[in-house]
């Protein structure tokens, strides 16, 4: 009989470390998760001066466009939670959407390289950030899983494990289908 006590005592001991160990792997998968959009937001955040710079020459372009997009750019950079970033960088987006459609009006501001040069760099980096963010969500996601199943949910509490908050769209202008027509001419009138 205490053979048969030893091998529960065992098995519940490494089932007891495997539950902590890997609760612990996944808390810092998604922690690097995290960083990971981070160094992505702050490679945006770092493009943006060098956006408004490049436009203030323009005297004709829209004062108010501009300090839109620095007030988004500066709150964005104060968001401290994953809730707060996902809609401060929402609407920094929307600013940046504003900002590039008033920017097409200006003839001399569409057809300086350095502002395609910035847009490009923009684009790619705001795909960047959308593949972080869903390598982010699928490794909180796991992480959260894993805390809610038996037997890790015994131990969840030693790992200090408490659930990670997923990137959610905030803003309803995020969820809303756009538009495209793709039509070569005039629309006919009926």
């Amino acid at each position: 009989m205490p053979i048969v006590a030893l091998v529960v005592v065992i098995v519940v001991g490494l089932l007891v470390v495997s539950s902590y160990n890997g609760l612990i792997a996944l808390k810092n998968y998604t922690v690097n998760a995290w960083k990971q959009i981070d160094v992505q937001l702050k490679r945006r955040h770092d493009l943006i001066p060098n956006l408004v710079n490049t436009v203030k020459g323009s005297m004709e372009f829209e004062k108010g466009t501009l300090e839109a997009v620095v007030a988004a750019r500066a709150k964005a950079m104060s968001a401290t939670t994953v809730g707060q970033t996902a809609a401060a960088e929402g609407a920094l987006s929307g600013a940046l959407g504003k900002f590039f459609a008033v920017a097409e009006a200006y003839p001399d501001l569409k057809s300086s390289t350095n502002i395609g040069s910035l847009q490009e760099e923009l684009a790619s980096t705001e795909n960047k950030i959308s593949f972080a963010r869903q390598a982010y969500n699928d490794m909180a996601t796991k992480y959260n899983t894993k805390q809610m199943q038996f037997p890790t949910n015994l131990v969840a509490g030693l790992a200090k494990a408490s659930p990670a908050e997923l990137w959610e769209i905030t803003d309803d202008k995020e969820r809303e289908v756009v538009n495209v027509d793709l039509s070569m001419g005039p629309k006919p009138t009926a």
